[in-house]
């Protein structure tokens, strides 16, 4: 059977898609209890419920990996821009918590950037052209509380 959209929403921030450049395509199994494996099966994962007896990862570390890769990524690619150069052991600790708010259950983030060696504007610099360049940080922003930590 075909694919039938039942939810759909509209990208409203403006930022209109002229090309798609990758589509990662994941099969779950099981929610949080479950498996996920890629469609290229470089992905092949169990998952398992935060803090339960299961010993597979979840959702939200999952998150927390592929936003501090992209914003990786994207710091590499302003530094480039801003001819900064990027120290070689840039890294992020992020944090992505599963909460409950008044409307139910939510997401917050800290990513814990670790810049050695750069000087606290270029690093300011750097980090801030990447929240605004990130696909993460973009689909995040205004959506849930996120804190943005830097270490030198």
């Amino acid at each position: 059977m075909e694919n039938q959209p039942i939810v759909e929403s509209a990208n409203t921030s403006g930022n209109l898609i002229s090309k798609v450049l990758y589509t990662g395509k994941v099969h779950i199994t099981g929610g949080r209890e479950g498996a996920a494996k890629s469609s290229d099966e470089r992905l092949n994962v169990t998952l398992s419920a935060p803090g339960g007896a299961g010993s597979g990862t979840n959702p939200e570390q999952l998150f927390a990996a592929g936003w501090s890769a992209c914003f990786i990524g994207a710091m590499r690619h302003n530094a480039a821009a801003l001819q900064i150069a990027l120290p070689q052991d840039t890294a992020i600790d992020a944090e992505v918590d599963l909460a409950t708010g008044p409307d139910g259950f939510t997401l917050q983030a800290r990513l814990n950037v670790s810049l050695p060696g750069l000087s606290l504007a270029d690093a300011s610099k750097v980090i801030e052209a990447a929240h605004q360049t990130c696909p993460y940080s973009k689909a995040t922003r205004g959506n849930i509380h996120v804190e943005i930590n830097l270490s030198l």
